[in-house]
């Protein structure tokens, strides 16, 4: 399914133009398809959700794994859950497959949730690939499975697609988010891919899964953290240097502001891909990684590079750990920030409501957030720069915040590596 464009284009440049229409395009349709000012679910009163509730379940771990139903899988001693011989046999897009499945134990994060977005860190050798899954609980009895990811971490066999839609019981799917009308708990699904008779081992790393329910607009503004600068070295990448590139990805680097913001944080891990995995990339070329990253993460059904589930899929792989949620406010980008992790976070604003920005407007963005100033204000990583040496920018933080959290709710991928341990939460990563 595929959700309309709303664009007023202002009188900026022709790059900055493309940009607009683009990158708003694949990144971040999702938080349009709600009216500003509208509570997520429809119809949902900004009373019934004054507080920003926000949880993430993790299943990351050996003990975590065995909560729920293995078949034709096992728990190894790293704590991954591994292919071992298929609890089934199907064949499907002419190939025959071993089918091992994983099912949660039932979810219940404390309130009446209108989104849920997975995540997942996968490995998928040879022609495997997984399928991620998720029903849920309410009033009303038990909803259908609806399926949320068809994946592999690469593009040969199958093409990695969202299943948008679905909306056969009041639930429906809208690319990465899973849309109900308020449900009390819920169950994911896995299931792992392998040719029948292949000696691969494909492994789950990680699963998660961040529920939500939020009022219709951001409240005050969140006081600093600490009066403490700190600005993380995190490299800076453009995306207008991608221009035109590989328009087959999402329509080139124009609209691949989540790819590049992406590889920005792996590059400050230390963990960009291989110079052999960006080989095929045309010569010379400017940071041939964040085509990689544009490629691995273009989602064939959405046709875009906005995927907030793939995006940290692929970045996962890389650096250790990553996943999709939502912060409550700056505070809680800031502690992240000071633990040495450099969110990405969503945003969306017209002309004149972020004061210094590379583009006048944009319907949906994403850059990395990457230190505060003294007074609190966001030192960001902002891709939509015409060139590296633009791409550091300060932002008020009352703008910054508002213009976040009305757009996407606060959602933030959180990728990390072993170096850098998450600090204490709220349940929210």
């Amino acid at each position: 399914m595929r959700r309309s464009l709303r664009v007023a284009l202002p009188a900026v440049a022709p790059v900055a133009i493309a940009l607009l229409l683009t990158c708003s395009l694949a990144v971040t349709l999702m938080v349009l398809t709600r009216a500003p000012g509208t509570p997520e679910g429809g119809g949902v009163s900004a009373a019934a959700v004054a507080a920003r509730h926000v949880d993430l379940a993790r299943f990351d771990s050996a003990a975590q794994w065995r909560t729920g139903k293995v078949r034709g899988l096992k728990v190894t001693n790293a704590g991954n859950l591994a292919f071992e011989k298929g609890a089934s046999r199907k064949r499907t897009a002419g190939r025959t497959y071993d089918v091992g499945r994983w099912v949660s134990p039932w979810v219940t994060p404390g309130f009446s949730f209108t989104e849920l977005i997975p995540s997942f860190s996968a490995r998928t050798p040879g022609a495997a690939w997984i399928d991620v899954r998720v029903r849920g609980r309410g009033p009303g009895g038990t909803t259908s499975w609806d399926v949320m990811a068809r994946w592999a971490d690469k593009d040969k066999v199958i093409k990695p697609r969202s299943v948008s839609g679905q909306g056969d019981d009041a639930t429906s799917v809208a690319v990465d988010t899973w849309r109900t009308p308020g449900l009390t708990s819920y169950q994911l699904q896995v299931r792992i891919y392998r040719t029948a008779g292949a000696t691969s081992v494909p492994k789950l790393d990680l699963v998660t899964a961040m529920t939500s329910r939020l009022p219709a607009k951001a409240g005050a503004t969140s006081r600093p953290v600490s009066a403490k600068a700190v600005e993380l070295a995190v490299p800076r990448y453009s995306q207008m240097t991608h221009v035109g590139h590989y328009p087959k990805w999402g329509n080139g680097g124009e609209a691949w502001c989540s790819p590049t913001s992406a590889s920005m944080v792996l590059g400050w891990y230390g963990r960009l891909p291989k110079a052999s995995e960006w080989a095929w990339v045309s010569k010379p070329h400017t940071d041939p990684w964040v085509d990689l990253a544009a490629r691995r993460t273009y989602d064939h059904a959405y046709r875009g590079t906005g995927n907030w589930t793939f995006t940290t899929a692929w970045a996962a792989r890389k650096a250790g750990k990553g996943f999709v949620t939502r912060l409550r406010d700056l505070r809680e980008a800031e502690r992240l920030v000071r633990a040495g992790i450099p969110p990405v976070v969503s945003i969306a604003y017209r002309a004149g409501e972020l004061t210094g920005s590379p583009i006048r407007s944009s319907n949906g963005h994403l850059l990395v957030v990457v230190g505060f100033t003294a007074d609190g204000s966001v030192v960001a990583n902002d891709p939509a720069a015409p060139t590296r040496a633009g791409v550091r920018r300060v932002y008020d933080r009352a703008q910054f915040e508002r213009l976040w959290l009305n757009a996407s709710g606060g959602m933030a991928y959180v990728i990390h590596d072993a170096a850098h341990p998450l600090p204490a939460s709220s349940g929210n990563w």
